[in-house]
């Protein structure tokens, strides 16, 4: 599927998941809560895990992060647990380039004390293809709009990135 293929809708900024009004959706993925079956699991070790994310902007968006809640990219890691997570956002995607067609892999820590203040990083593939005023930040932008999720997708497009970490 090509990025002229892909429907985008706008993001609802009122969801719980937005809003700031829940609990860190990141430690409730981390519990398997199962009000996050969009956010399909697709690596994990001992201290940290990748999942699809539920309002990606390009489809193949995966979000690592450490399963201990941690704020600051750095200050909060140990030098160790730092390269052990830049070493699963490195395998996660280089298994998502091998399903999702990719010009360029943009690797992003996001989030804010305000919202989503959970260290992590989304692996964001941009699809080939892309007129150049159209990437980066504008790609990237939650407020632009975002690719729908489907459970059946989130469930497939999961267990091709689980087997190409197989093979890797």
């Amino acid at each position: 599927m090509g990025e002229q293929d892909v429907t985008r809708i706008p993001l609802d900024h009122n969801d719980a998941c937005w809003s700031g009004s829940s609990a860190c959706f990141i430690c409730e993925v981390v519990r398997g809560d199962a009000a996050h079956d969009l956010e399909q699991l697709v690596a994990e070790d001992t201290e940290n895990i990748a999942f699809l994310s539920r309002n990606p902007t390009l489809v193949g968006t995966v979000l690592v992060a450490p399963k201990h809640h941690h704020e600051h990219v750095v200050r909060d890691l140990c030098e160790s647990s730092y390269l052990n997570l830049m070493s699963m956002v490195y395998r996660v995607a280089r298994a998502v380039e091998t399903v999702v067609s990719t010009e360029r892999m943009y690797l992003l820590s996001l989030g804010s004390q305000q919202l989503h203040s959970h260290v992590h990083w989304q692996i964001a593939p941009l699809p080939p293809g892309v007129p150049y005023p159209d990437q980066q930040h504008h790609i990237l932008s939650a407020a632009n709009s975002v690719v729908p999720g489907a459970q059946e997708d989130a469930v497939g497009l999961a267990e091709q990135i689980r087997a190409a970490l197989a093979n890797a």
